[in-house]
């Protein structure tokens, strides 16, 4: 990969060196380029900052001042306060910290700072800053300590800030705090602008069409916006080169998946899939219908097939899976479905023998547990083309598995398997036609960020006459007389999860545990009836025995955890009750939500809350029961990092700038200039793809080897 200068070593950066080097190293800024798009994440308007003299008790501000005394001032509980009194060109006010004594040794007298908390009465007004940032560090002849004294009005007054002046807070360090990056962006700010315009790859032209500026020019506008306005345009022009990386990425992937390897035509001649049609107790619905249509243009394509099957909870992927694999059948091949557990492969196997009653299609189960001559007996009938359709788990991708002529592979519950997993099954011989299934509605821009690699269709419609499941929110004066409710079903026949967010307590989280309300359950509300315990620790052949034995009826209510969030149909489970709802995502809330009224009986789900916090959440989960909606309404309400968890967020997405909720207008766009571009040219290899190549290398690196483009 060629290097260009702002490849080179942050420390030969203007003002840094080897030392603030290694602190910004900490912090992941390497190179030039690093720090160029180590871009602010704040920004607040001089129009919306509070004059001093204006705050008043009971209001939320932003205020900016010089800071003119400070000191630590403790309590009689012990309690240590570090307060500053800060001034602007209108007035002082007192800021207060507590339990944060530390701050003493940062926050320097002649320090210009920005505040932002509400406003309380304490001796006098008092703003309790829930955030700070250092502006400009104090020039050396002010940094002189004055200690908190009763006339803070002695010193001078600062210079106001002029009109429209944007303040600029950048994700820093207590190595690394803001002043510092200021001023590093200013002594480098424009030798980095013009290195950047090297890397500009999209024509005049497409930035017009999507309304982007040239990058060098959004960059220089990210770090000194004439506006908060401007600076969230600028930022449009970095989320569409993210999300064109990104789907550059997975336009290789899918080409590579489609195009490389010539695919199977499929002759369609009807005579089992009309058989099933005629035999189905049920009638397709619409959406059924126009994704079968899809499929099977793709498998009677010469190019292969690799589509995503996303749809809610019951809205009837199996059936559609079914007749896809009968099209391969039809044609003379096998086909695969590859569960993430035994007992979910199982239970696929026994639903396609039932559709496939009476038709002439041989139907093997491969999963772990099968030993000895029943596994050998298994292999056979796969690997001699006697049985045409094979069930099972990652059992089926062992290299002692062979098919006789495998065609289609399908992939249920996809995210539940590795990458290298998922294409275990598609780099047979001859290649297979490959669909994954996923039964977690995410928005379809998210999805096409996310899949790029895949053509998504989508189940957006449920059967008709199904019943949906009745949502309830409760508080914790509830409590008992909901698990009266719970255990007058028990005695009726039915059965029952109950769902806490944690294993066991602990003093900082203060929830209720699947542990000990197990117990309690076991012994008061449910006593007499039988009661398990299944959580991610439980062992992975007791937790199969567990859920075999609630399958059966054995078991009457199940204690877990939410790893009965991607389960099995129990027909029997009639309720749910959630424990401390308000800790769970929405569309985790939703999936839970899906393991009840798989019957004929209907559902009931029942949510605790221990407080308001997520009441937005809840509300929206009680209103509707459908999947689409309530993730994006998960999406909009908690924000993408928090969508996809604190660890999982840069992992699962890849994604610093660009947000699906304020940019997924750009998915689209970015998707379709990269398959073209990919079309045409699929290794980057012509001159004027060199450009490109050499930025989607240096974004993902190693890390396409993983989904062998590297």
């Amino acid at each position: 990969m060629s290097l260009t200068p702002l490849d080179k070593p942050v420390q030969f950066l203007k003002g840094v060196g080897p030392r603030r080097a290694e602190s910004l190293a900490r912090m992941g800024i390497l190179t030039a380029r690093d720090l160029l798009y180590h871009v602010p994440r704040r920004y607040d308007d001089a129009s919306t900052i509070t004059p001093l003299s204006r705050v008043e008790v009971g209001m939320d501000v932003t205020a900016v001042g010089v800071v003119r005394n400070k000191g630590v001032v403790p309590t009689r509980s012990g309690l240590r306060i570090f307060q500053a009194v800060i001034r602007d060109d209108t007035g002082i006010i007192t800021c207060a910290w507590p339990g944060q004594p530390w701050l003493d040794r940062t926050l320097r007298v002649g320090d210009r700072i920005l505040v932002t908390g509400p406003v309380k009465f304490f001796h006098g007004r008092q703003i309790q800053p829930r955030e700070h940032t250092l502006l400009a560090r104090a020039p050396a002849e002010r940094r002189t300590h004055t200690a908190i004294s009763d006339n803070p009005t002695a010193t001078s007054t600062p210079d106001p800030a002029p009109h429209g002046t944007i303040f600029v807070s950048y994700p820093a360090s207590e190595h690394v705090p803001q002043w510092i990056f200021r001023r590093l962006v200013a002594q480098n700010l424009g030798w980095l602008l013009r290195q950047v315009r090297g890397d500009e790859y999209l024509p005049a032209a497409a930035r017009d069409a999507l309304g982007l500026p040239e990058l060098s020019a959004a960059l220089d506008t990210l770090h000194r916006p004439a506006s908060v306005d401007h600076a969230d345009a600028a930022r449009r022009r970095l989320a569409f080169d993210e999300l064109f990386l990104l789907q550059l990425l997975q336009a290789r992937v899918r080409h590579r998946a489609t195009r490389e390897r010539p695919g199977i035509v499929f002759e369609r001649s009807n005579r089992l899939i009309r058989a099933l049609h005629d035999s189905l107790p049920f009638t397709l619905t619409g959406a059924q219908v126009r994704v079968l249509r899809e499929i099977y243009a793709d498998m009677a394509s010469p190019r292969r097939m690799n589509r995503m099957l996303q749809g809610d909870v019951g809205s009837g992927k199996t059936p559609v899976a079914l007749f896809a694999m009968l099209l391969a059948v039809e044609g003379g091949y096998q086909a695969a479905l590859m569960a993430p557990t035994e007992i979910l492969a199982e239970q696929h196997a026994r639903r396609i023998r039932e559709f496939l009653a009476g038709l002439p299609v041989g139907v093997e189960l491969l999963v772990g547990s099968a030993t000895g001559r029943r596994r050998a007996e298994a292999r056979a009938r796969v690997a001699g083309g006697e049985a045409r359709l094979a069930v099972g788990t990652h059992a089926l991708i062992q290299e002692d598995v062979e098919f006789a002529a495998l065609g289609l592979a399908v992939i249920d519950e996809q995210q539940r398997f590795g990458v290298r997993q998922r294409l275990a099954l598609a780099e047979r011989d001859p290649a297979p036609d490959v669909l994954v299934m996923s039964a977690t509605p995410i928005p379809r821009s998210l999805a096409m960020a996310l899949h790029g690699d895949l053509d998504l269709s989508v189940l957006d419609e449920l059967p008709p006459g199904r019943r949906p499941v009745t949502t309830r929110l409760a508080g914790p004066g509830d409590r008992a007389e909901v698990f009266r409710e719970v255990a007058d079903r028990l005695a009726r026949g039915e059965q029952a999860y109950v769902v806490y967010p944690v294993i066991e307590e602990s003093e900082e989280a203060r929830l209720r545990s699947a542990e000990t309300e197990y117990e309690r359950l076991r012994d008061e509300d449910f006593a007499g009836h039988e009661v398990a315990l299944l959580h991610g620790r439980v062992a992975a052949d007791e937790k199969d025995r567990i859920m075999r034995a609630f399958l059966a009826g054995e078991i009457r209510a199940l204690v877990a955890t939410t790893v009965i969030e991607v389960g099995i149909d129990v027909p029997g489970a009639t309720v749910m009750v959630i424990e401390n709802a308000e800790r769970f995502g929405l569309s985790q809330l939703h999936q839970l939500r899906g393991r009840v009224g798989r019957g004929d009986r209907g559902g009931l789900c029942v949510v605790i809350s221990d407080g308001a916090a997520g009441s937005e959440r809840l509300r929206v989960f009680a209103r509707t029961a459908d999947g689409f909606e309530i993730a994006a309404a998960d999406l909009r309400i908690r924000g993408q990092g928090d969508f996809f968890g604190a660890e999982q967020h840069g992992h699962r997405t890849g994604l610093r700038f660009a947000d699906i909720l304020a940019h997924g207008d750009l998915v689209g766009p970015a998707r379709d200039r990269a398959r073209s571009l990919v079309d045409a040219d699929p290794e980057l290899g012509r001159d004027e793809n060199a450009l490109v190549r050499r930025l989607l290398e240096q974004r993902y690196g190693d890390r396409a080897g993983l989904f062998g483009v590297g």
